[in-house]
């Protein structure tokens, strides 16, 4: 484990993190940091806690709104694969019904050929 610094809301705190990950948890507590400057700027200094509390909610809020654009592509993805298969399925209907009726015409056009010869 890796030890870093952040630094939020003006105070630096020690985290720890898998070896690599370093520039992924600065980045998030400067996104967490920026959630709480935020805060301060729409309801003033009202106490750490309850800017940490409400910045966890707001991260929460995001998280969730996430989840439900993720919930909506998968349930997209799934419709196009279900729209996909029946497409296939109908081509290859579609394939086989050409196929019988090239056959159908290239057995009239065998017995054309063969009425023509023998006239």
């Amino acid at each position: 484990m890796v030890q870093v610094s952040v630094s939020i809301n003006g105070r630096a705190y020690r985290m720890a993190c898998e070896d690599g990950q370093e520039e992924h948890l600065l980045a998030l507590s400067r996104r967490f940091d920026a959630m709480i400057s935020q805060l301060k700027e729409s309801f003033g200094e009202i106490g750490d806690q309850r800017l940490t509390v409400m910045a966890g909610i707001m991260a929460m809020d995001l998280l969730a709104e996430a989840d439900g654009k993720v919930k909506a592509l998968n349930e997209e993805i799934s419709a196009l694969r279900d729209a996909r298969s029946a497409v296939m399925e109908k081509s290859e209907g579609d394939q086989e019904a050409l196929a019988e009726r090239i056959d159908k015409a290239a057995e009239q056009l065998e017995k054309l050929s063969k009425v023509l010869l023998e006239s």
